[in-house]
Formats: C-alpha cells, structure tokens, sequence
C-alpha cells in the first residue's frame, strides 16, 4: 500500500520559508529563549592563543585556535663532517677548489641532492658541512667517506646463524647499518662455510660497525629455538578457540609460540625467546598436552560430504565456536577425501553438547534449485546484477548460482532465507516467462558484421525499436545462429527485420574493379572529398580501395546488385576520364627555340596550355633535353603539339619526313639505351628521330630538322636498316676520354673518313653514361673489324706522347692565355688533351711548347697557326648604330650580341653611354662663347696644339660600335647588328577602341608587346590620334600588325554585341508581389536572370515607381524572361490570403529551431505563413496566403498544432506556478518575519565594558576597498610613516 502527499501552495510556501505549523505556534518562543539561543561573542569570534604561566611552567592555552595547530620541523638538516689530514685520499694542497676533489663534491652533489661546502682547518684536515634532507645527508656522508677519505678494513667473527639478523628483512638492517657507520659490510654468503665478516671504511666508522654487529650477535646469544612434537589432533587444545590459550601462554612467558596452521600437516610446534622463556612456554604446552591426552575420548559420526563446509563454517569460524562453547575439537576429513566420517575429541561429558552443535549447524543450511529457462537468467539477473542486489541484500547468508547452458538456478543458505528467496525468484520466473519471448534465426556468419554496422549502429537501432536484445555470437564461435530475447511482438518484429537483411546482403553483390593504382589518389581526392561524393551518390555500396603498401589496382564495391552496377559504370566513367585526360606526348624541339615557344613572360605557352586545356612542361635550361612533355586529352596534345611545331616551322627553316622502316628493327635501330639513335641525331646537326610506340607495328619513322641534315639522317637510317637486315656485328674497345674529341675530329670528320673507309657505325659515349671510356663499333664483321683496327692505331698513336715547339709571335701570347687561359683549355678539349706551354711574361721570347699525342700536338699546333694567322689578318671596322638602340641590339643579358660574336668569329666593343646632362651642358657653353673671348692664335697654333675643325656630320662616338676580326667576317656581323636595329611603322586603329586595346591597368597592350616581342606606342588621348605606332625587328613587325588589326576586329564585334545586349523593357507589377519573384534568399530571381541571360532591376525604396521592374538584355531574352515574371504574377494573383488567430505562446513552438517547422509546413502545403512583429496590435493573428484549397488545409494544421501545443502550455504554467512563490505571497511572507536584525550575538564586548558597538554604516568602521579613509584625531598630533 503506498500513500501520496499533496503538496499545496500554502504548505510550499511554509515549506520554503521554514514556518511549519507545529515548528510556529502562536506566540513561540519567549525572549529569554531566543536570546539563549543566539552564540556568544567567544563562540562567534575564538581569541588568538596566549600565554600564560602555569605552576607546570609555561603553557599554551588551549582554544580553538591551538587545537589544531601542530609543530613544524624543519625538513632540511646540517651535518658537519671531519677528515683529517692522515685520512684525505686528495693531499695536495695548491689543487684546493679544483682538480680530482672538487669533481667528486659536484657528483655527490649532482647523485644525493645535498649541498656540500668543503674548507681546510689549520691542520690542514677536511671540514665538510652537508646541508639537505636527512636521507640525501645520510647517503653523501657515505659517498665522502668512500670517495673522499682513504679506507681502512677489518673483519669481525660472529655465529653463522646470526649474520641474517645482520642482514635484517630484504637486508634493510645492513643498508641501515652502512648509512649510520658509513662503511661498507660484506657477509660471506649462505654457502660460504666463513663466519667472518668483513668490514671497510674510515677507522672510526670500522669501530662503530664492529661495535653495532658484535652487539647484534650478543642480543641473539641470549635468545634460544625450542622445537616441540605434538600430535597433530592436540594442536587445537594448545591454540583453544580464537588462538586464546596460545595468546595467553605468549603473554605471560614472553615467548613467540609457533603452531602450524591446520592446513600444514606438520606436527612441530617452535618456541622462541629468551632461554628462561622458552623452557617455561615449554613446559605449558606439554603440560596441555599430557591433561588432553590423558582425559580426552573421540566420537565418530557421519555427516554429509555436501554438509561438511556449513560445520567447518566461513575461515574455519564455526569449529572455533563450537570448541569454544564446548571445548571440543571437531576434525572434518580434507576435502579430497571421500570420507563422510566426522571425529569429535574432547572430555566425554562434553562431547553431547558437541555433537549437538555439529548437527546443528550441518542441517542448519539447506540446497535447493529453481526451475527457470536458461536465456532468462540475465534478465532474472538485471542490469548489473540490480535485481539480484535487492534479494541478496535481504538475504544476504543466501548464496544464489546460475549455471550457463542449465535450466536451473541453484539457492544455498539457512533453510529458512533458502525458502524466501526461492519464492521470489519462482515469480519473478512466472512473470517474466508469462510476458517474455525468445526466438533463434540461422544467419551465415560472414553477414554478422554486417548486421551490427559501422559501431553497431545497425542492431542498436532494431534494439531500441523493438525494445529486444540480440545476440549475435562473436566472430570465433563460428556460429550461425542469432538469439533475439524480449516482448514476443517485439521479437517477431526484429526476427522479421534481420532476415530481411540478411536476405538482402545474400542478394548483395561484390566486384572487383581494376583500376591502375596511380589514379586512386585522384580518385579518393585530397581529404577524401571526391570518394565521399560517390558514396554519398550510391550511400547503399561499400567501396574498398587496397592499401598503398600493397600496389595492388583492385577495388571493391559491395552492396545490392543493381546498385553496384551502376557505382562500377560511374567509377568506370571517372577513370575514362582521367585516362584520356592523362594522355602524355613528347615533343622534340630544338633548344635554341625553346624561349620562343615560353615568349616574353610566358605569354605564348600560357595561352598554348588555356586554349587546349593541358598541361606543358619544358626541360630546366641547364638541361641538355630537348623534349617537351604535354599531358591532357589525346586531342588536346595533339593541338598542342602542332601549335607548337608550327612556332618552330615558322621560326626555321625546318623540314619533317616520313621514313617506312621495318617495326622489327626498331628496337635494333634505337640500340641499347638509344644510344645509336642519339649518335645519328648528333651526326647530322641535331635532328629529332621520332619511332612509334613498340608493339603498335607501324613502320613509319619521322625526322624533322633542317632539310639538308634530314636528308642526311633518311640515307643513314636507311643504310642502317639494310644493313641491319642483311648482317649485324658489334664490337667494343676502349679509350681515355679525353682522346674521344680528336678520334671524333672537328665537326667529326676523322670518324666520318673512318666509316666511309669501312662502313661501320662508332658510337661514343654521352654524358650521362657510366662508363665513359667504351666506343662501340656497330656494322657487317669485315667493317667491323677494320674500324676497331684504324680506332685502335688511333688510339695507340694517342697514346704515345711527344712534345713540339713553334713559334708564335709575343703579341699574339696575350690573346692565347687570356681570360684565364679559356682559349688553351679549348684546344686541350679538342685535341686530346694536349698541353701547350707559352714563355713566362716579361721573357721576349716567342717559343711555345706542345705536349702530348704526336697526332693531338699535329693537329693543335695547325689549329694555333690557323688562330695566329686570323689574329694577323684582323681588321678593325666600325658600325655606326644610334645609341638609343644599343639596349634593344644587345638582347637579354647579352644574348644576341653573343650570338653574332659566335656565328661570325668576331669581337664586338659597344660605345659608353653619353651621359645626357653633360652633353647639354658642352652645347650650351659651346654657343655661348662669342669670338671676341676666342683664345689668341699664333702661326695657326692655338696654346701650342693644332685644333682640326670638327665635321658636323661625323658620328658621335657613343654611337659608333667596333668589331675586330676578319674582315669578310666583320663585314656579315656588321649586317647582322643592322637587321637588329628596331624598325617603326603605324597603324589606323579607331580612337574610341585606343583604351580596350590598353586594356585594364595596361594588360592588353602589355600581353600584345610581350607575344609580338614589339613596342607598341598608343598616342595621349588629348591627341585624339587614331595612329599606333609598333616599333620592334622588321620580321617581328608583320605579325604584330597582324594581331592589332585582329584585335581591333575583336573589339569592334564586341561593341555590336554590346549595343544588342543593352535592349531595355519594363514590367508593371503590384509592389506586394516583388518578394515572391524575389524568393528566398534571391533563389528565383537568379533562377530567371541565368536561365534568360538578362538582368533583372527591381526599384529603389525611394523611387517614384515602386512598380516598375526593369529587365536589360538581347530582345528576344528580355522578352522570354518578362513572360515568366508575368508567368509568377498571374500564379501569385490567384492565390488568397486569409487570417487565423493562433495563440502567441504557441507560435515559437509552430516556428520551431532556426524555422525548421514553418518551412517545413510552408514547403507540405505550398502555401506562405506570416507571424505578427513583436509589437504588433494583434500578436496572435497570423496570414496564410496561397491557392484557396491548399490555405484551407494549411489552416486546418496550424489550429490542430495549437490544440496540441496549447495542453503542453498550460501544463507548464500549472507545473510552474509551485516552482516560485507569488510576488504577494513573498511580500507576505516578509512582512510575518518583521525586519531582518542583522547578525546578534552575545556578551560582546560593547555590551558589558564601556566600549561602543561598531557603526556598520561608518566608512570610518567599516572602509571600502579603494575609497579613502578620514584621518583619526590624536592627542598625540598626527601619525608618522
């Protein structure tokens, strides 16, 4: 039966302030009680402690104050220590503070943690005062008198069996020992028959351990060992119940008495102590002994096996009791044992009550066993074992078992609590077994994990709902069946839902995709952000990618059939892409064209890479590649790789051929590593070899180059190939690498007479292989041979060394070794590292030496004469080129110029730039001076020096520029400086088109200049010119011209285009109907504004017509779009709008978080809702507007949602009206309490003496924090600080 409070506001309100009926009758308390009941001042405010004397002496008074307090100590200790002289291990005195001695105080210091501080006495001993805790004290002690004072040694003799009374409990007594006598201790070990112990240390530390150990072995001599045999069965009477009699012989003779417990068969009793003690504790026991044997009789009975534990009882507690009720021994058989017999030993008059007690206490505990289904154990259990917690605290002597896999629940206990329990469990067995159901579905194993889902969410979803438990057996039992335990409607339904599943994963599919490893990075994406789109696109396929490590192209997909089919097709589609988009081609492109094809800051392969969508990389210009890699789809490459031979074509007079070679002597022709490929394109001027891809088994072969070299390339590849079908032999023979230029010759005319004598092909090494001094000769066997003959006379002849002389002019000396030598390492280069030794500076000598192969020193010392004679025949000629074009002719750092130097042989000095204010200034001066200033000549001599008349028309010097070198040669380089010197012409352009063609902030004529390599010059605007000038190299200008033209056709398509998209029409439209066009967020403006290509102009808050829509666009889209606004406008006029009243404490709730619930009303019922403004007159009115069928359902909702939430609303205000009081009800309450009196104590010390009460409103008082406090008046004058 169980009873309910009402709780009422009154009594609340009593409750909350304390005034209980019975706890506040009428008239309470009196004065006198309330005053008694108020603390005194003592007990409100403890005094700080005094001291006072005492007849004892001086006292603490103890208060609330010193009752708590205890008295510190200080946990840092100072020792001093003392060595003498005789003892230091460290005697050399001028090494005080430093050396071996100082070392070892700062590792003490660094191992203990103690501060030492070491000073000399007059004696010269060692004073050392230590400072830390006791510990760290104790142990540097030890570590100075080891490390800092010599040691002495000396043994000490004791018995053996009391070295381990010296070692104490895990040898703590030894380590003791050493700390306090600071001296090392050996014990010779348990085996070592040695009773001799020895001792090191200092020789007062050696005294101090002999003393302590001696002292230990005497303590011992005084102390005997007695062993005593007595039957096992009388052990108990020597013990008694409890261990009393053996507790009590302890206590009164002073001995340790030893029994064996009853679980240690051995019958030996030990007494230890001191010998008197011993003797009388002996005597004790056999006197127990002798009286029991003598009196004592046994009983035998049987009791149950099963039975023996409740006699024996918790830790052998019951035989306690009953031999201490009885005096009786009770011995159970052990446990292994199958005996059932059970002796009892003590007086005969006794042993009745005895066996009584034994009876008793078998029977007084009972077994018994309930029925219960073995799957409703755990919930028989509960959650943590909580249902049985509210049994077993009850009967807590019940011990209650459950046995897994059995139908039985077993209860042991006193029979009595047994019984109670069974009842209970018995109905809670009923009830779970009347509403509970359980059922097993067969699912295969290999679903299992499946079933539970990523961290279980699956199971734990169809748990919740069905309110059931499922146990799906883990992965090693490897079974297959599935337990579901609960409501029987609840298990019907999850059985239902798991066999659906798992009927759905046997129709799942898995397959296998091959996808090159390399693309599943892009696949995945950066982050996983394009995998997580497709499976987000297909949520019901699982997509497994391989571990990079494994380098595996499998990936699986895993889900319903049809599903994966179309994620494989979706996947497949991705690859598709990125295959074609992965398309690679290399392009061979002459090195010297390279910066053309790059243009002026990238111009010209930016807008190759924009207009073809790829991507091209150019080799680093410290590299020897020629090839450009584009990458992209197979059409764009293509593109691309044509827009980019066109840029060569048009730069050279370059030349492709096709050549149809047999596709099975490719590979032969290519030769290892390309190296014969490469050796014919470097033959023939630097052609590019292009074979088709292996396996393809086109036979085409394209060379593109210069015509003659291509030409020259063909008839070699073709012999080649011939002679690769007829026969092939190789050979191979070696040579230092510094022979390879002269065996190859300039320009590789030694090698090319050797192939044409034999017809064999020599293949030199390149750069980049290993092995640098390997020549392969490649022919017919016969040509073969015949070559590496003439290559290795060659090579001999090169290797015998010879040295030469010649003469060489000494002014031509400085030409040779000039430059650091560069033209002499030159000729060491070319002809076989050949040394050439010109005569010392300041020697007139004109003897050079040449040193090395006769051939090299032939052919080196030919090439000097050739040098000396051009340097003889050198001419000098100038070339007149104005000054403000010298930048342009230079090139780039100097590239042009350097160009010419090479192609021509010839050396170029360009002029010092005049410096511009200075020139002004001489013609200024210059016309000034009159003639009657002029200086007085004599003789047609002016101050001694004849001055010639300056012609008007000679060349200034800053722009005369001199070439030195042949004259022939001067000659062609002096043209080729003027076909570098810029060239302007003009071009119409339209003024209004000038500032397009600028372009914003620059850019456009910018991006013209940097493609063109020109200076395009667009006149002011306050000109109003319609002529641009174009200033840059003549070949140059043609194609700049070009490309302005086209521009200004661009620009001039893009004005027409410009004046039909600015067509303009209006659209009347009501105001009230602008948001809905609108629409959320602007979603259905930008909609028509996309879908039309126009632009939509809604009116301004302030203009005159508010309901003009403006739209701007082609005519045709301007129209098409005024038709869909108008389109929204007629929708919108057939719409209603009505008005509800809803209650404004429910439209937070209609609304719901962040408008979730009305735009979701709104989106059900295609219908706009519109809530009052706080403020408003009516704040529960609220429109609904939309088609009149769809307003009414929507209406109908909203009142159905405030009938609801309505009963939530007022129950709330109900339950809210007992959380806080009403504002009149707690002014009530005040008012019965009367004015609060603040806090009141008693016997303080204004009340009894003549002091006053302190003033709690006097800042005087009472100061606040920061406020500044008036000053006291004293009879003294005022205080000082």
């Amino acid at each position: 039966m169980s009873s309910v409070a009402v709780l009422t506001q009154e009594s609340f309100n009593e409750h909350r302030n304390g005034l209980l009926p019975e706890q506040s009758g009428a008239g309470g308390a009196g004065p006198g009680e309330e005053e008694e009941a108020l603390p005194t001042y003592k007990d409100a405010f403890p005094p700080l402690p005094e001291k006072a004397a005492s007849p004892e002496g001086t006292q603490e008074t103890a208060n609330a104050w010193t009752s708590k307090i205890r008295p510190l100590k200080s946990s840092v200790i100072t020792q001093v220590f003392h060595v003498p002289l005789e003892e230091r291990k460290y005697k050399d005195i001028n090494q005080f503070g430093e050396g071996d001695q100082a070392k070892v105080c700062v590792d003490i210091m660094h191992k203990t943690g103690a501060h030492l501080e070491l000073s000399l006495a007059k004696d010269q001993g060692l004073s050392i005062m230590v400072s830390g805790k006791l510990d760290a004290v104790m142990k540097a002690r030890k570590e100075i008198v080891s490390r800092l004072q010599t040691q002495a040694s000396a043994t000490v003799a004791i018995p053996k069996e009391h070295h381990r009374f010296v070692i104490g409990k895990n040898g703590e007594k030894l380590q003791e020992l050493e700390l306090k006598t600071a001296t090392k201790i050996q014990i010779p070990r348990p085996d070592d028959p040695s009773n001799q112990i020895k001792i090191s240390g200092t020789k007062e530390g050696l005294e101090k351990a002999k003393h302590e150990i001696l002292l230990i072995s005497a303590e011992q001599d005084k102390r005997a060992v007695e062993r005593v045999n007595i039957d096992k069965v009388y052990h108990p009477f020597i013990t008694g119940a409890y261990n009393k009699v053996v507790g009590e012989m302890m206590q009164e003779t002073g001995a340790r008495i030893n029994v064996p417990p009853p679980s240690v068969n051995k019958t030996e009793i030990v007494i230890t102590g001191e010998k008197e003690q011993v003797a009388l504790a002996v005597t004790m026991i056999k006197k127990v002994y002798e009286d029991k044997k003598k009196n004592a009789t046994t009983i035998a009975v049987e009791v149950k096996k099963s039975q023996h534990k409740y006699v024996i009882g918790p830790k052998g507690n019951t035989l306690q009791e009953i031999l201490d009720k009885t005096g009786v021994s009770v011995e159970i058989p052990p446990s292994d044992s199958s005996s059932e017999t059970v002796i009892l030993r003590g007086e005969p008059d006794r042993l009745g009550q005895a066996l009584t007690e034994v009876y008793a206490k078998a029977n007084s505990y009972t077994i018994s066993s309930v029925t219960a289904p073995s799957w409703l154990h755990r919930f028989i259990i509960g959650k943590k074992g909580q249902n049985l917690a509210k049994i077993t605290q009850q009967m807590p002597k019940v011990h209650i078992e459950f046995t897994e896999g059995e139908d039985k629940i077993t209860l042991e206990g006193p029979t009595k609590d047994v019984q109670m329990v069974q009842g209970q469990i018995e109905v809670i067995v009923t009830d779970l077994v009347s509403r509970m159901d359980y059922t097993e579905i067969s699912v295969d194993p290999k679903f299992h994990r499946h079933l539970i889902g990523k961290g279980g969410v699956n199971i734990n979803r169809i748990k919740e709902l069905h309110k059931v438990t499922v146990r799906i057996p883990p992965d090693n039992e490897k079974s297959n069946l599935i337990r579901i335990e609960g409501d029987p409607q609840g298990v019907q339904e999850a059985k239902k839902e798991l066999l659906e599943l798992a009927s759905r994963m046997e129709n799942e599919r898995t397959k296998d995709l091959i996808i090159e490893q390399r693309f599943h990075r892009a696949i995945i994406g950066q982050k996983g952000e394009k995998i997580k789109e497709v499976r987000d696109k297909f949520p019901e396929v699982i997509i497994n990618f391989p571990d990079p490590a494994q380098k595996s192209d499998i990936v699986q997909l895993r889900g319903p059939r049809t599903e994966v089919e179309k994620c494989s097709k979706f996947m497949q589609k991705i690859v598709a892409e990125m295959v074609e988009n992965s398309f690679s081609v290399s392009v061979p492109i002459f090195k010297q064209f390279h910066r053309n094809i790059i243009g002026k800051g990238g111009s010209n392969i930016k807008k190759i890479r924009e207009e073809t969508n790829t991507k091209i990389d150019l080799p680093a210009e410290n590299s020897n590649s020629e090839m450009i890699v584009i990458t992209g789809k197979k059409a764009n490459c293509e593109a691309a790789r044509n827009r980019i031979l066109a840029i060569q074509k048009e730069l050279a007079n370059i030349t492709e051929m096709e050549v149809s070679i047999p596709s099975k002597l490719h590979n032969s022709l290519i030769g290892s590593k390309g190296r014969l490929v490469r050796s014919i394109m470097e033959e023939c001027g630097g052609v590019h070899i292009h074979f088709p891809t292996e396996g393809s088994g086109i036979d085409k072969v394209t060379i593109r180059g210069p015509v003659e070299e291509v030409e020259k390339a063909k008839q070699q590849l073709l012999a080649l190939a011939e002679e690769k079908q007829t026969k092939s032999h190789t050979a191979e023979l070696r040579a230092k690498p510094e022979y390879h230029k002269f065996l190859i010759g300039k320009g590789g005319g030694n090698i090319r007479k050797v192939r044409d004598s034999t017809g064999a092909r020599i293949i030199f090494p390149t750069a980049e292989d290993k092995d640098q001094e390997l020549i392969t000769v490649i022919g017919t066997e016969e040509a073969v041979r015949e070559a590496q003959k003439e290559l290795e006379e060659l090579i001999k002849s090169l290797d015998n060394v010879v040295e030469d002389t010649m003469n060489v002019d000494p002014k031509h000396h400085r030409y040779f070794v000039s430059r650091r030598g560069q033209v002499l390492r030159d000729l060491a280069d070319e002809y076989g590292g050949v040394m050439v030794s010109f005569p010392r500076t300041g020697m007139a000598s004109d003897k050079v030496t040449l040193k090395g192969a006769k051939e090299c020193v032939e052919a080196a010392k030919k090439r000097m004469q050739e040098i000396v004679e051009d340097l003889d025949a050198q001419v000098t000629m100038e070339c007149v080129i104005s000054q403000k074009f010298h930048r342009s002719i230079m090139g780039p750092k100097g590239s042009r110029i350097q160009q010419i130097t090479r192609d021509h042989n010839v050396q170029i000095k360009f002029p010092e730039r005049e410096d511009p204010q200075a020139a002004a200034a001489a013609a200024a001066a210059a016309a000034a001076a009159s003639p009657a200033e002029a200086p007085i000549q004599e003789n047609g001599e002016a101050n001694g020096e004849v001055k010639e008349p300056v012609d008007p028309n000679a060349p200034k010097k800053c722009d005369v520029i001199v070439l030195s070198g042949r004259k022939e040669r001067c000659e062609a380089a002096v043209e080729a400086l003027k076909a570098l010197v810029p060239v302007t012409i003009e071009v119409e352009v339209p003024f209004e088109l000038h500032r397009y063609i600028i372009g914003q902030k620059g850019s456009g004529i910018r991006k013209m200049m940097d493609e063109f390599e020109v200076n395009i010059q667009v006149p002011a605007p306050e000109q109003q010119s319609d002529k641009i000038s174009i200033t840059g190299l003549a070949n140059h200008l043609d194609r700049a011209k070009e490309g302005l033209l086209d521009r200004v056709k661009e620009l001039m398509a893009e004005q027409e285009d410009r004046a039909l998209r600015s067509y303009k029409l209006t659209i009347t439209v009501d105001p009230k109907y602008h948001p809905k066009i609108i629409g959320r967020k602007g979603a259905i403006i930008t909609t028509i504004r996309t879908e039309h290509d126009v632009n939509i102009q809604f009116p301004e808050k302030n203009d005159e017509n508010q309901d003009q829509i403006t739209i701007t666009g082609y005519e045709h889209k301007a129209i098409a779009a005024r038709d869909a606004i108008q389109a929204i406008v007629n929708d919108l006029e057939d719409m209603i709008s009505e008005d509800i009243t809803l209650d404004s404490r429910v439209h937070a709730r209609i609304i719901g978080a962040r408008g979730k619930g009305i735009r979701k009303i709104m989106d059900e019922f295609k219908v706009d809702l519109r809530f009052p403004q706080s403020g408003a007159a009516d704040p529960n009115l609220v429109t609904v507007t939309g088609r009149p069928e769809l307003v009414d359902e929507a209406i109908d909702h909203l009142l159905n949602l405030e009938e609801e939430y309505m009963a939530d609303v007022v129950e709330n205000e109900a339950k809210m009206a007992y959380m806080r009081p009403s504002g009149s009800s707690a002014a009530a309450m005040d008012e019965h309490r009367g004015p609060s009196k603040g806090f009141v104590v008693r016997e303080a010390p204004w009340t009894t003496g003549n002091e006053k009460a302190p003033d709690m409103s006097s800042s005087e008082d009472f100061p606040s924090f920061g406020a500044p406090v008036p000053t006291k008046a004293s009879p003294w004058g005022p205080k000082r600080f």
